[in-house]
């Protein structure tokens, strides 16, 4: 297929694996880039070591492009982007804080700069900095959420940016992926629908919980507080939305969150834990290998493209 995305990174289907924090490793990206898509090494949680072990690594599993997540929340932002251009993978997505200081760095190192930006006008002020594509996400997402819908983003970002644009929040199957294409994305984004990845290392206890999930079976926490995260129901999300709503104080909320994420993600308590994930559960029906995954989706975007023209006859 081809679009500016898949140009851009000379991938054969428009599709991002999402860096998810404590979960997309080397195995995954390179399992996703090795299908055609383009997969992502998720810098959240880590230090720098760690995130060159799995550059490296993910250049011995595959020759195919892939990239690294950077939260530029991070204490350790600087150490990180530093191992990262020094190991050149294809390209980095950038969220959590201002992305333009660094572009001139990744130019020089001849590193693809993709940040995520949650409205249109940080849209074009990436685009006018010289970003290289970027990546608009919706609040139907799992984790970190902006306020604006995936078709909310879609309709007022799309026409004002040239560079390409990647569409991420609740797109877990073809339909989504068709969807924002004929909107005019480049590509689309998935975190969620890979969590069920054979290649994945999240805990099984955590795909079981995916796969049993109802549509309505997500909440955001921390909304009251301008900062949202989009989880699975739980106990967890249960008692700090209690503590919200009755005004608890920010330091005792961040002081229940802390360390949640790592313990649903690789101790597997989906009870006490903040399993991150997104709206579209629905379609998370079984365990499959990703190049599984991407077959099925990519077979039905273009039997939806295909049947498209019908539809003004």
């Amino acid at each position: 297929m081809y679009t500016k995305l898949t140009k851009l990174l000379n991938i054969t289907y428009p599709i991002l694996q999402g860096g998810m924090a404590w979960i997309s490793d080397a195995k995954l990206a390179a399992a996703v880039s090795m299908a055609g898509g383009a997969g992502i090494i998720a810098a959240g949680g880590r230090d720098a070591d760690y995130i060159r072990q799995q550059i490296q690594l993910a250049k011995q599993l595959t020759n195919k492009p892939f990239g690294v997540n950077v939260q530029l929340m991070a204490d350790n932002k600087d150490d990180i982007i530093e191992v990262i251009c020094e190991e050149k993978p294809a390209f980095v997505t950038l969220g959590a804080g201002n992305p333009i200081p660094y572009f001139e760095k990744f130019s020089k190192a001849g590193i693809l700069k993709i940040p995520v930006v949650p409205n249109a006008k940080l849209a074009k002020r990436v685009e006018d900095s010289g970003a290289d594509a970027l990546v608009i996400e919706g609040m139907e997402a799992g984790g970190h959420i902006g306020v604006l819908t995936t078709m909310a983003l879609m309709t007022q970002v799309i026409p004002r940016i040239d560079i390409p644009v990647i569409v991420g929040g609740g797109i877990a199957d073809g339909r989504g992926v068709a969807a924002a294409l004929v909107m005019g994305a480049a590509g689309v984004q998935m975190g969620t629908r890979f969590l069920v990845a054979e290649e994945c290392a999240v805990h099984p206890h955590v795909k079981d919980s995916l796969i049993a999930a109802g549509d309505t079976d997500t909440v955001v926490t921390g909304l009251i507080a301008g900062h949202g995260v989009r989880c699975l129901k739980n106990a967890f999300t249960e008692k700090y939305l209690v503590m919200e709503r009755i005004g608890v104080s920010q330091g005792e909320l961040d002081k229940l969150a802390s360390g949640t994420n790592r313990l649903a993600a690789i101790e597997g308590d989906v009870v006490n834990g903040a399993v991150l994930a997104g709206q579209s559960l629905l379609p998370l029906k079984e365990v499959e290998p990703a190049a599984v995954i991407i077959e099925k989706i990519m077979t039905e975007v273009k039997q939806i493209l295909v049947n498209a023209p019908a539809l003004i006859k």
